[in-house]
């Protein structure tokens, strides 16, 4: 209290005397400035915004409850983020060729980014996947594939993220059978799987089953690992989806939380203890372009996982508390015009990252605008990080921003706002009802024109796109996946079906099948029917089934 009576006084004469009088005489380049978030943004910040004392009651130290300042004691100061470049086209050969690439050039963990059939369950012979086999990622349809995609990685030595949700289970059984295969323990691989199936049915779009049979797979998955896998990271509960649908920072870190919340209820209910799972959830956020607002929302989000732990799901586990996150720099923030402006973005997004926290980081391509990235333009995006790691002198300390009287007051705002969300789903009975309700849906759209009505009236500035336009670079040979990709996937799939025993198929998807229409867990019969031969596009659809195939409300 005394050093707000001490500067209250210089500050009001200051605003009144010094700011005002120059503001009106030459006026400011905005009318009102804020962040993405609408958050009003002062003209200055000082220890009236963020005293002392309250920033040490709420914030701790770094490796102590409730984490705002990092998860870990050492932060950047004893290990580095995991550099882990998302990747993933056309065949499993060429991916796995990429995936090379990118360690020998220093990369520190793999992201696999699959195809869209394989995302939504159907082989690459599947009439729905016509035209989209490996496009937007590499296409897996048999534990073949998976061998071929994984060949000569070290599965003990490297840890894999797998962006797959509805079909997380099936790529999670192939990954434990190959590595049983290669000699490696179940229990000594490491990665994570998304697995976060409540923002595709508002943010995403790629799910199959209906949301309560999609839980119970979740939490099968849960309680396998934590029997079999206890280094996997069982799910990795995404706010980066719902970013790029168009929401606000406020909006991703409210609807990520909420349904990490519905996940671990859900556990709970499945009669798991909460700190026998919960030390392996993990969480994937965007970092845009708002560098100040994103360092403060990821210090905002791990204090209020903490409380929400501790107090709501009575963890006495620290671990269970942490908010350790995987970010990826805004694709939706690249532009096609000016793409060499994009390495600019990038390295202020990763740099936020970093400023804020992160465990593990994918920088995106300059020309991701345009087309998959190219091996010399994923080449630059990694070095980008590198440079943050080895030149900036950011990760010499840790959490350098913490105390700016701006982060700390910004980072108390986002909670309070985040919180507020929440409440307003915990009202509705919960992140699924919400859904049902279509709020989350809504509430982004909304966010998402407002966003766009910003750039078309030049309100949002976007270099290359409605300001500073003109003289726009074109990028060398776009990158573009061979058309004949598919055909080779068909007819091998064709020779996979020929050469296998197809009664011994029939008695695996039909244990599935009754595992399904039980209550046992899933996982069992899942990597059973992989070990056997089965496709995943067979596994996928015998448990449709059973549970049915999800249509929005609005479909």
């Amino acid at each position: 209290m005394t050093a707000k009576r001490d500067i209250s006084g210089p500050v009001d004469d200051w605003k009144e005397s010094v700011y005002e009088p120059y503001r009106a005489k030459g006026g400011e380049r905005r009318a009102r400035f804020a962040t993405t978030s609408d958050i009003e943004i002062a003209p200055v910040y000082t220890p009236l915004d963020a005293p002392e004392a309250e920033v040490m009651e709420r914030n701790g130290l770094p490796g102590v409850y409730p984490f705002a300042r990092g998860v870990y004691p050492t932060m950047y100061r004893g290990r580095l983020w995991t550099m882990r470049q998302y990747a993933g086209f056309g065949s499993a050969e060429e991916t796995n060729e990429r995936f090379r690439y990118l360690l020998e050039k220093g990369q520190t963990g793999l992201s696999v980014a699959f195809d869209l059939p394989t995302q939504m369950g159907y082989d690459s012979d599947h009439p729905m996947a016509s035209g989209e086999v490996g496009r937007v990622g590499v296409a897996i349809d048999t534990l073949d594939d998976f061998r071929r995609l994984m060949d000569g990685i070290p599965l003990d030595k490297v840890s894999t993220s797998m962006t797959i949700n509805a079909t997380a289970a099936i790529l999670l059984a192939m990954y434990a059978a190959l590595a049983e295969e290669n000699g490696v323990p179940v229990g000594k691989i490491s990665g994570t799987i998304q697995n976060d199936i409540l923002k595709e049915y508002y943010a995403r779009g790629t799910y199959i089953y209906p949301p309560g049979p999609s839980m119970r797979i979740i939490t099968d998955i849960f309680a396998w690992c934590r029997e079999r896998a206890p280094r996997w990271n069982t799910i990795s509960i995404s706010g980066y989806h719902i970013r790029e649908a168009g929401s606000t920072a406020v909006q991703e870190v409210a609807f990520t939380l909420a349904d990490a919340v519905e996940y671990v209820g859900a556990a709970v209910n499945a009669g798991l203890a909460v700190d026998e799972f919960a030390p392996r959830l993990s969480f994937f956020f965007c970092v845009h372009n708002n560098v100040l607002e994103e360092v403060a929302k990821f210090r905002a989000a791990r204090r209020i996982w903490a409380r929400i732990m501790r107090e709501r799901f009575g963890s006495g586990d620290e671990r269970s508390c942490l908010l350790r996150f995987h970010t990826q720099t805004a694709g939706c923030s690249l532009t096609a015009q000016q793409p060499e402006n994009n390495v600019v973005r990038v390295t202020l997004q990763a740099l936020a990252a970093v400023l804020g926290g992160t465990q593990s980081l994918h920088t995106n391509s300059k020309d991701e605008a345009l087309s998959l990235p190219s091996t010399e333009a994923a080449l630059t995006a990694l070095r980008t990080q590198q440079i943050i790691a080895e030149e900036s002198g950011v990760c010499d300390t840790i959490d350098p921003l913490g105390g700016s009287w701006f982060v700390e007051r910004m980072t108390g705002e986002l909670e309070e706002r985040i919180c507020a969300l929440m409440k307003r789903i915990e009202e509705m009975g919960g992140m699924t009802k919400a859904i049902e309700r279509q709020f989350p849906q809504r509430e982004i759209e909304r966010s998402a024109c407002e966003y766009q009505r910003g750039i078309e009236t030049r309100d949002i500035p976007v270099v290359g796109v409605n300001v500073h336009t003109g003289g726009d670079s074109v990028l060398g040979k776009q990158f573009r996946v061979n058309p004949e990709i598919e055909r080779r996937y068909v007819e091998r799939l064709a020779a996979h079906r020929a050469a296998r025993d197809a009664v011994a198929v029939g008695r695996l998807l039909a244990d599935l099948e009754e595992t399904a229409r039980g209550g046992e867990n899933l996982m069992i019969p899942i990597i059973g029917a992989v070990k056997g031969g089965c496709t995943l596009g067979e596994i996928s659809s015998t448990m449709e089934r059973v549970f049915g195939r999800y249509a929005p409300v609005n479909a």
